[in-house]
């Protein structure tokens, strides 16, 4: 009798897969791993460099199945649940790095869907090595001098919004002994000297709660992650009307914009005049390979690019709009330099390229 043809055997276990493409990442500096799944159960591995998104590899789907298994059981997730998103982590220890992991999971029609997000504990670079241009960092300056009002940051996902403040936070912990106390989702890096708080939507522990109890702990400077809803802007702006400094991202993807959703978040109009101080709209492009001048090599991947820097316009509230933002008027007055003036002078001065530029602002 004819036997059936054995499966070739496995040139790398599932095990050594992952372990092959966590430690890639991380020599890489990448800061996202995707596993996609396809039709026909197989999945292509991609890595987010710099803000983009490159396929590596792809996995046969006998591989990609027990590579996914592997991944939720290092994360200490539900292996045999592939029908609602999960989320977990990865132990240093488990992944055979110097840093956590986080991990996603996302079910999708062709299968479950995985994001790992590599938190490489960087050294927090101080505010005037970010490549600010100097009107910038001097507002930036001027706002962390003063004792209260409210800082707010926009700008996508992975803008650099958080290196941002994470660089404020350095500097004020280089200048003063502030008590500074954040509400972050999730932390992304410990920084000794500050109190630091991850939220928990699952055991009740949101934005809003977590603040309400932290300023019963006597706080001077107060950053959170992110402001998503009325609630939350409200006891932001409460705080800093009654002497807190406040430090926090909203979406909104430009200044305007920022303003736009606060004039429909928050009722008290002349309580967010009297604190608004600050508006950052940010992005971050990618820096011209100085090792090849942009035409590739293995140092920037073959990309042409090896780097970021910020792309940022800055709005400062003073009282020349206190009666427009009182009474609701539309606010006309533009940041200077805009995005696209401080693009144009990252372009002449060769940092990044109209390529680029293109694929942020899409000009």
């Amino acid at each position: 009798m004819q036997q059936k043809p054995q499966p070739e055997p496995l040139l790398e276990s599932a095990p050594e897969i992952c372990s092959r493409l966590i430690k890639a990442a991380q020599n890489a500096s990448v800061s996202d791993i995707h596993i996609q799944p396809q039709q026909d159960g197989s999945a292509d591995v991609s890595f987010r460099l710099d803000g983009v998104l490159s396929k590596t590899e792809s996995l046969s789907a006998e591989v990609a199945s027990l590579v996914i298994g592997r991944i939720k059981f290092l994360a200490k997730l539900k292996t045999y649940e592939h029908s609602i998103p999960q989320d977990g982590r990865i132990d240093r220890n488990d992944a055979g790095i110097e840093h956590e992991l986080r991990v996603s999971t996302y079910p999708t029609v062709s299968g479950e869907k995985i994001v790992i997000r590599l938190f490489t504990e960087e050294t927090i670079k101080p505010l005037d090595q970010l490549g600010l241009d100097l009107g910038t960092f001097n507002i930036l300056q001027g706002f962390l001098h003063q004792r209260q009002g409210l800082m707010l940051l926009t700008g996508p996902s992975g803008s650099g919004k958080t290196t941002t403040i994470y660089s404020c936070l350095k500097h004020l912990l280089s200048s003063d002994s502030r008590h500074i106390i954040t509400v972050e989702d999730p932390v992304e890096q410990i920084i000794p000297g500050i109190m630091q708080t991850e939220i928990n939507e699952v055991r009740g522990l949101n934005f809003p709660k977590s603040i309400r109890h932290l300023l019963r702990q006597d706080p001077e400077v107060i950053v959170i992650g992110e402001i998503r809803d009325d609630e939350t802007a409200d006891i932001a702006i409460r705080a800093a009307l009654t002497g807190h400094q406040v430090i926090a991202t909203l979406h909104a993807g430009s200044c305007h914009g920022v303003i736009d959703r606060l004039r429909v978040m928050v009722d008290d109009h002349f309580a967010l005049t009297a604190v608004l101080k600050v508006i950052v709209n940010q992005r971050l492009v990618r820096r011209c390979c100085e090792n090849c001048d942009a035409r590739g090599c293995e140092q920037c991947a073959h990309t042409g690019y090896h780097g970021r820097v910020p792309l940022v316009e800055t709005l400062t509230i003073g009282e020349q709009d206190f009666a427009t933002l009182q009474q609701g008027r539309p606010f006309t007055r533009t940041p200077s330099p805009n995005l696209k003036q401080a693009a144009e002078k990252l372009i002449n001065l060769q940092v990044t390229d109209n390529r680029e530029i293109n694929r942020i602002l899409g000009i």
